[in-house]
């Protein structure tokens, strides 16, 4: 009884940090997830098949560049994602279906525009210490006082610039309906970094990350490829580097 006990605690800590890592992610395959958790493809797919059949991950299938099968890829379900703060999303649906149903597309976005020009002040003040000329420094401050705010973001540098990853959206479910929340949200991002960003892609549109490409400038750049291969270089994690 204590061994099987153990089994499951051990269970459940494997796919608390599944969970997480697709949640950073977005999507990954069983050999990548192994990987990172350290253990065997074989017992990976089993806590995936696991978590599948409990509606927690979906499977994709990914192209790959050579003549190989093509490699199956997992990502959280709407239903995982609603463990990490999806709060009171049917009373914000009916408000804003109310708003357009009474006064119009127009009052829904300037709704939208007014909730985030609150993120947009909070995010500014934590921003106002960085240098207004440097993309990516900004882009980076902005990732942390996002995250701050329940977004899970990121900034990193990649060949044309940089980008912003939106790995949880609180209002997610909202958002799908109404796309106005994200259209607001990119241009508050876009104002903050003084640069005209672009949204690539959106949680609430059923991507597993919100990206947003921001512009860099060669201030702001780092070595994009050492010669390696690597690709993008994510740029310097704060919390991480206090430890």
């Amino acid at each position: 009884m204590v061994t099987r006990a153990t089994s499951h605690s051990t269970d459940g800590d494997t796919r608390r940090r599944v969970t997480r890592l697709l949640l950073e992610r977005g999507q990954a395959t069983a050999a990548d997830l192994a990987q990172d958790l350290g253990i065997t493809a074989t017992a990976t797919r089993r806590h995936l098949d696991a978590m599948e059949a409990e509606g927690q991950v979906e499977t994709r299938v990914v192209k790959t560049s050579g003549r190989g099968r093509p490699a199956k890829s997992y990502q959280l379900t709407p239903a995982a994602r609603t463990n990490f703060g999806h709060t009171y999303d049917d009373l914000a649906m009916e408000a804003l279906r109310w708003i357009r149903r009474f006064e119009g597309e127009d009052a829904v976005g300037g709704f939208a525009a007014e909730q985030v020009a609150r993120l947009e002040a909070r995010c500014r003040a934590a921003m106002d210490a960085v240098d207004s000329d440097d993309s990516m420094a900004r882009a980076q401050a902005l990732a942390t006082a996002m995250s701050g705010e329940g977004y899970a973001a990121t900034a990193s540098v990649i060949a044309s610039g940089g980008q912003i990853c939106q790995h949880h959206c609180p209002v997610a479910g909202v958002a799908a309906e109404f796309p106005q929340l994200c259209e607001a949200e990119t241009r508050v991002i876009g104002r903050l970094l003084g640069v005209h960003v672009q949204r690539l892609a959106t949680i609430a549109n059923g991507d597993g990350v919100c990206t947003t490409h921001v512009p860099g400038t060669n201030r702001g750049l780092r070595a994009v490829d050492d010669g390696g291969g690597r690709g993008p270089v994510p740029l310097p994690d704060p919390e991480r580097a206090d430890r």
